[in-house]
């Protein structure tokens, strides 16, 4: 089996545990490592062994495949560079700050027949994956996504910060368009950039989905809950637990439903390590990836849509 040359452009927070994950994976090789924090990228640098630059093109003829973990700004002109090079992507959520730049990677990937994997990292938790059979036609969900605030991933609302998680995979498991969305949105720390938001999706089947994320709470959380004609399930992101509950089929003279409580026997993974290891095998098969490409631009879409209602809302409310 080939070894596939991996490199990974961004040595931030994130940007490392990409590192990490090429550089200890038997499939792959990093060959090396960039960011213009010379120092940042020098630390990862030293622990894996390889090459740091400061520019991506060093890079350009050097890998099979590419980790894309800068700000959001920067995954266009990055990302198409190393398509247009023959070189596979995993680009970081938010995929990119236009609809238009996302659907321009679509199509350069296409016509090189690159794989483009976007990187929504809760389609690879444990909890997740484990609920497959057990989803049918979710009518209500209630989702709630909350963490204290830090500096990164402050260039961008909270909506793509970290509700767009959230919204990839309500798309994924309802499995149909937004038909409406009613938001709220605040600024409480950043200057101009809303930090906690609320909103109230419907989509074409019919459900609901009432969705919360803040970056200024006291305490993390990261879970949702979903509601369908045979059963309520709870998961957990963080912990990877998922929980089941459902009516039993009982005599008709049995005056109390009764019901039945199942938690998900589940192997806990790390989520980041399946995510590459999915693109790696996209990548090695030459087939389509988990996330596509269309599944970020899906999720970009929804996300802007939420934002542009809660800015007309208070443009409204400042007549």
């Amino acid at each position: 089996m080939k070894t596939l040359r991996a490199g990974v452009i961004g040595t931030g927070y994130l940007g490392k545990f990409h590192a990490e994950k090429y550089a200890n994976l038997p499939e792959t090789r990093l060959v090396g490592v960039v960011d213009t924090d010379r120092e940042k990228a020098r630390l990862v640098s030293e622990q894996f062994k390889v090459p740091a630059f400061d520019s991506y093109r060093e890079l350009l003829d050097k890998v099979d495949a590419v980790s894309i973990v800068v700000p959001t700004d920067q995954h266009h002109t990055i990302a198409k560079e190393f398509l247009q090079k023959g070189v596979d992507v995993l680009v970081e959520k938010p995929m990119t700050t236009t609809i238009a730049e996302a659907d321009d990677l679509i199509e350069t990937a296409r016509s090189g027949s690159r794989i483009l994997q976007v990187g929504h990292l809760e389609r690879f938790n444990a909890a997740v994956v484990a609920l497959d059979d057990v989803l049918t036609k979710p009518m209500f969900i209630e989702s709630h996504r909350l963490a204290p605030f830090k500096d990164r991933g402050t260039e961008v609302d909270v909506i793509l910060d970290i509700m767009i998680h959230d919204i990839d995979i309500l798309l994924t498991i309802v499995g149909a368009p937004v038909t409406s969305i009613h938001a709220v949105g605040v600024p409480v720390i950043s200057p101009d950039k809303n930090d906690i938001a609320n909103v109230r999706l419907e989509f074409e089947t019919g459900c609901i989905a009432n969705v919360t994320a803040s970056r200024i709470s006291v305490k993390e959380m990261r879970k949702i809950r979903i509601f369908q004609q045979d059963a309520y399930i709870s998961i957990d992101y963080a912990a990877q637990q998922a929980e089941v509950y459902r009516k039993l089929e009982t005599d008709e003279d049995f005056e109390t439903p009764q019901i039945s409580y199942d938690q998900i026997a589940i192997d806990q993974v790390d989520s980041l390590k399946e995510e590459i290891k999915s693109f790696l095998y996209a990548v090695r098969h030459r087939t389509q990836p988990a996330v596509t490409g269309e599944a970020g631009r899906d999720a970009l879409t929804v996300a802007f849509e939420i934002m542009e209602q809660i800015e007309k809302k208070k443009a409204a409310l400042r007549l």
